[in-house]
């Protein structure tokens, strides 16, 4: 029994003595280990993950991150093509493709962001001098891009905005471009660059404002005539619309009133035929009640029709 402790106890110290001397080292999924010799490389890089073994003291093992790394610039002060001088503040990300290499060029993570700062902040510059300034602004040539179902859309023209060859996006693609170029020979491999930010000096901002201003202006005229365009065709199909209802009612109300007159002329015919005198004199009745009141006053001759009626009355 004391032999098996015994053995194990030194098993035991071995592996910690290994792992002390640096014999015995390991590897997560996340790193890589170029090994070295006297500070010169030995081997290729090891990418597996585990445990892994080495001669202890004289070699050393040298880790680095796989994972994706993130580079941050400082804003540079670029002029565009038109002569305008804009902030640019760019971000990256980048990964150590060739760990070898890394190591034999810039050595440790710290060197290799310096080395970004000049590979991306140079392909920035390029890039940002060879075209306009409302390029590195916008990514569209429309201010206004919706559409919904049904409804018409306004689309404004080259006259109403500046027109854009290339966008704020596909400017960020060739950074990236140019930076592909140069980084792979110091072991990284850029996967993306972005323009994080872009901001005017004061007077250069001044005039970005009024031709924004200007161009917005112009937009919202073009909106506002094709508005008072639809507008005016609306209200002539409601007048067109209105005038055809007017008339098709005016007709029928003529009709129906020209029927009735007839109807009322026929009444008043039969009445009349049956005993003409009546019909007469409760006509004069009427007109007396509608013509005559207690203040009024009357001069008539003896002859009058209106009189006959007053006359028997003595």
């Amino acid at each position: 029994m004391k032999t098996i402790i015994g053995i194990f106890v030194v098993l035991f110290v071995l592996v910690i003595g290994a792992f002390l001397t640096g014999a015995i080292f390991i590897i997560d999924e996340t790193q890589q280990v170029v090994i070295t010799q006297f500070g010169k490389p030995i081997g290729k890089p090891i990418t597996a993950a585990g445990l892994h073994f080495k001669p202890p003291f004289i070699q050393q093992s040298n880790y680095f991150d796989k994972r994706l790394l993130q580079w941050d610039g400082d804003p540079n002060q670029i002029p565009t093509k038109d002569k305008k001088y804009i902030w640019v503040d760019t971000t990256a990300r980048w990964k150590i493709q060739d760990a070898l290499k890394f190591l034999q060029s810039v050595g440790n993570e710290i060197r290799a962001q310096a080395r970004l700062d000049d590979i991306i902040n140079s392909a920035t510059r390029d890039v940002i001098t060879s075209h306009l300034l409302v390029e590195a602004i916008r990514n569209t040539n429309r201010i206004l891009e919706e559409k919904h179902e049904g409804e018409d859309i306004v689309t404004v023209t080259k006259k109403d905005i500046e027109r854009i060859k290339f966008g704020r996006q596909e400017l960020a693609g060739m950074i990236l471009d140019n930076a592909k170029i140069i980084a792979p020979q110091y072991g990284i491999e850029l996967v993306d660059v972005r323009i994080k930010r872009v901001n005017y000096i004061e007077n250069v901002r001044i005039k970005v404002y009024e031709r924004m201003i200007a161009e917005r202006k112009r937009a919202a005229e073009k909106y506002r005539s094709e508005g008072q365009g639809k507008r005016a065709e609306i209200e002539g199909q409601t007048g067109k619309e209105l005038k055809l209802i007017t008339s098709v009612a005016y007709r029928k109300a003529q009709t129906i009133k020209g029927k009735a007159d007839a109807e009322s002329t026929k009444i008043y015919a039969n009445a009349y035929g049956r005993d003409a005198n009546f019909y007469s004199f409760t006509k004069t009745l009427e007109t007396y009640r509608k013509t005559i009141d207690e203040n009024s006053t009357i001069i008539l001759t003896t002859d009058s029709d209106y009189y006959k009626y007053l006359k028997s009355l003595k």
